[in-house]
C-alpha cells in the first residue's frame, strides 16, 4: 500500500491542531526547524510537528509508528553535531518540535527539585530557580535559547562541571514517551531510589534514539550570594593543572568553573573584539579563568580567593593574576571566553573538536599534538580552550591563512583522525559534550569496542526494533 502524504498530514492536523502542522506543500518554511544552526547538516521532513502536551506526543508517536514514518526529536536546534535535525537520506521523516511544552510544573524548595516539560528554555529555569533563591547550575552559551529536553539528551556540559557534574548528575527523573507511544513515567524527585535498573539513564545522552523526553525532574541548588572570577596567566598547560589542584585544595567546594585558554584565543579575542581590555600587563602562551561561589559574604570569599591566589603565585603555581573587582569586572571576564567561539566564526573556517581526557594527561597531549599539526598541517592555527576541570578541551583547529574554507573543511577527517588517534591512546573521548548525532557517527565505530558498540545495538533493538526514533544519529 503506497504513503499518502496527504491523508497522513490530515490525520496529524486531527490530533494537534491545524496551526501546529508546518508543511512546505502549504507553502510553510521548514529550513529552520531542518537545517542545523551551523548550516553543516540538513535533511528532508514531511512535515514539522509542534505539539502542545505529553499526550499529544503520545498521539503523533503511535501514528508515526503504525505508518512508518521515523521522528526526529527537536529542542532549541542548539546542538553542534546535527543530532536535531533530519539526515539527508533515511526514511521518510517528521520533525517533533517540543518548544510549546515549555511549563514549569514544580519547584519544590524544601527538596530542591524543579519538574519542568522538555520545552522549557534553560534560562526560563535559570531565572525562576533564581527567583525562589535556588540555582539551576547548568550554564552553557546557548542557555537563552536551547531546551532543557535537548540538554539531557546529549547530556550538556558547560562551565559548572567542576562543582555540579553534567546534565546526567542533575537529573532526578524523566517522563518520556517510548517508540510505541506509551509514556514511560519516572518522574520521581529521589536522591536514593535502588529499585533496580536506573531506566532513567538510558535516555540521557541518547540524543533521541530510544524515546523522546517530554518531562524532567532536576535538582536545584541555595543559590550562592557571593561570587568572584579571576584572570590568570600560566606559563604552560602542566603549570595550569598544578593551579588546579591547589586551588581546589585551597577553596573546596567553593570553586566552580575553572577554564584553560590559549594565548592564540585570547588574541583572537581580542583582534576581533578590539575594545576588549586587557586584564594582565603582559603575554602569557596559556590563561586561566577561575571562578568562586559560596552562600557568605562576598568580601570573605573574595578575600579566601585572593589569599589563595597570593599563596599559588608564591609556590610557582601561576605568573600574573587579575581579581574582578565587581561583578561588572567578572563579566567582562567571562566574554573573554564566551567571545572566542565569535571570534572563530568570524575568523573563517575552523575544524572543532570537543575531547576529553584524564587532568593529568591533559599537557602531554597538548605538548604532543600542537607540533604533531604543525607537521601535518602546515600554518594551521590550533584554538584551544575549555573546561580544564573536567578534562574537557575544545581544541579547534582553524584554516592556514592561505587556504579557501571549503577546502579546509575537505580536510575535516585528515585532522580528525590526528587528534582523534592521539585522544584514543590517553584513554579519552572523542566526545565530553557535545554528542555524536550526524558528525561523529562514522568515527564512533573507530574508538568504541566492539562489545560497548553490540550492547548499545542490542538497547536501540529492544526499544525501537523498527529504528524509527532519530535514525541515523548515534548508531
Amino acid at each position: 500500500m503506497s504513503f499518502d502524504s496527504q491523508s497522513w498530514l490530515a490525520r496529524a492536523r486531527a490530533l494537534i491542531g491545524d496551526a501546529h502542522v508546518l508543511s512546505s506543500d502549504r507553502g510553510d518554511d521548514l529550513s529552520a526547524y531542518t537545517r542545523d544552526w551551523r548550516n553543516k547538516f540538513e535533511g528532508p521532513a514531511l512535515a514539522v510537528l509542534r505539539p502542545a502536551n505529553t499526550e499529544e506526543v503520545q498521539a503523533i508517536v503511535r501514528l508515526a509508528a503504525a505508518t512508518g514514518v521515523a521522528i526526529v526529536p527537536q529542542g532549541g536546534n542548539t546542538g553542534l553535531c546535527g543530532a536535531s535535525v533530519p539526515g539527508s537520506t533515511g526514511p521518510r521523516a517528521v520533525v517533533l518540535q517540543l518548544g510549546r511544552l515549555n511549563r514549569i510544573l514544580d519547584i519544590d524548595v524544601e527538596n530542591n527539585t524543579a519538574t519542568v516539560e522538555a520545552g522549557c528554555v534553560l534560562q526560563t529555569l535559570q531565572q525562576q530557580a533564581a527567583a525562589v533563591g535556588r540555582l539551576f547550575p547548568l550554564s552553557l552559551g546557548a542557555e537563552g535559547s536551547c531546551q532543557i529536553g535537548g540538554n539531557i539528551a546529549t547530556n550538556a556540559g558547560g562551565v559548572q562541571v567542576l562543582r555540579y557534574g553534567n546534565t546526567r548528575d542533575l537529573v532526578l527523573g524523566l517522563e518520556v514517551v517510548l517508540p510505541d507511544g506509551e509514556r514511560l513515567d519516572l518522574l520521581r524527585g529521589l536522591r536514593k531510589d535502588n529499585t533496580g535498573y536506573d531506566l532513567k539513564q538510558l535516555f540521557i545522552g541518547a540524543e533521541g534514539t530510544l524515546g523522546i523526553i517530554t518531562a524532567a525532574t532536576v535538582k536545584l541548588f541555595a543559590a550562592p550570594d557571593a561570587r568572584v572570577v579571576a584572570f590568570a596567566g600560566v606559563a604552560s598547560v602542566a603549570q595550569a593543572v598544578q593551579l588546579l589542584g591547589a586551588m581546589r585544595q585551597r577553596l573546596g567546594e567553593r570553586f566552580t568553573a575553572f577554564e584553560l585558554i590559549s594565548g592564540e584565543a585570547i588574541a583572537l579575542v581580542r583582534h576581533y573584539f578590539p575594545d576588549t581590555p586587557a586584564p594582565l600587563q603582559g603575554d602569557w602562551p596559556w590563561y586561566v579563568l577561575m571562578e568562586a561561589a559560596d552562600g557568605g559574604d562576598d568580601a570573605v570569599l573574595r578575600e579566601a580567593m585572593q589569599t589563595a591566589l597570593m599563596a599559588c603565585m608564591e609556590d610557582g603555581q601561576l605568573e600574573d593574576v587579575a581579581l574582578a573587582g565587581n561583578v561588572a569586572q567578572g563579566q567582562a571576564l567571562w566574554m573573554l571566553r564566551e567571545n572566542i567561539t565569535h571570534a572563530q566564526q568570524m575568523d573563517g573556517s575552523n575544524i572543532k573538536h570537543d575531547v576529553s581526557l584524564p587532568i593529568s594527561r591533559i599537557p602531554a597531549f597538548v605538548a604532543a599534538m600542537l607540533p604533531q599539526l604543525a607537521q601535518a598541517f602546515p600554518g594551521a592555527r590550533p584554538i584551544v580552550y575549555g573546561h580544564l576541570g573536567d578534562g574537557n578541551l575544545h581544541f579547534n583547529v582553524s584554516a592556514p591563512a592561505a587556504i579557501e574554507p571549503g577546502s579546509w573543511q575537505l580536510q575535516t577527517d585528515a585532522v580528525n583522525q590526528v587528534i582523534h588517534d592521539a585522544v584514543a591512546a590517553l584513554h579519552g573521548s572523542i566526545s565530553a559534550e557535545h554528542g555524536i548525532g550526524q558528525l561523529k557517527r562514522h568515527e564512533l565505530p573507530l574508538y568504541k569496542s566492539a562489545i560497548e558498540l553490540d550492547v548499545m545495538r542490542r538497547v536501540k533493538q529492544a526499544l525501537d526494533p523498527v529504528g524509527l526514533m532519530n535514525p541515523g544519529k548515534v548508531l
